[in-house]
């Protein structure tokens, strides 16, 4: 296989968006149930740079919901979803940063690269830590971001949804839960990482 011979493929089924995903920048910021999701949908739908954000390594009680596997335990994240995005999509460059964003680097993370980044993927667990990164790339930014909010619980994924906050600006979830003293049912996590992978591709798509 080589880089034409998939994106034939990805264009079969997706048509001619998939020109747009190939050529996109996608910044992640969190690995976990949200961002290790999304990281791969994207990969797989064709989005070849990605910059990867988190400080964490995988851990037992990850992998019900996120994208790791068991041989990965004490892996960082960061590396881990590399090593799992190159089998499902070999051509995809990645960058790496193993950090916690905070106040004092999101700058250099979000600016300090040789990688443009079209769209800004929120997937931290703080609200503060949250608010923090939103807040940072809209007033800082021309970035897209696609944050979320409200995923955790065992009720129906029906309820979460994607909402066109502004121009620049889409929140993803049900608004209501909160991931602190609750539990978390892999499947409605992933339903959120989907909705945020969708509108990644829809932006891209100029559907938005």
């Amino acid at each position: 296989m080589d880089r034409n011979e998939l994106a034939h493929a990805l264009m079969a089924k997706q048509g001619d968006v998939t020109r747009a995903l190939r050529s996109a920048s996608v910044t992640i910021c969190g690995l976990g149930g949200l961002g290790s999701n999304v990281a791969m949908m994207l990969a797989r739908s064709g989005v070849e740079h990605m910059r990867l954000i988190d400080s964490d390594i995988v851990d037992i009680s990850n992998l019900h919901r996120q994208a790791y596997k068991a041989s990965q335990i004490g892996m960082p994240k960061t590396a881990a979803l590399r090593a799992n995005i190159s089998e499902v999509a070999p051509f995809a460059e990645v960058e790496l940063y193993m950090a916690r964003i905070t106040r004092a680097n999101v700058a250099d993370l979000l600016q300090d690269t040789e990688m443009d980044t079209d769209i800004v993927v929120e997937c931290l667990d703080g609200p503060e830590d949250k608010a923090m990164l939103c807040n940072f790339v809209l007033e800082n930014t021309r970035a897209f971001l696609v944050a979320a909010s409200g995923m955790a619980g065992d009720g129906s994924p029906n309820t979460i949804q994607t909402r066109k906050i502004t121009d620049r600006f889409y929140l993803c979830g049900d608004g209501e839960t909160d991931v602190q003293g609750t539990v978390l049912w892999g499947p409605r996590v992933m339903a959120c990482a989907a909705h945020e992978a969708m509108a990644v591709m829809q932006i891209l798509a100029g559907r938005n």
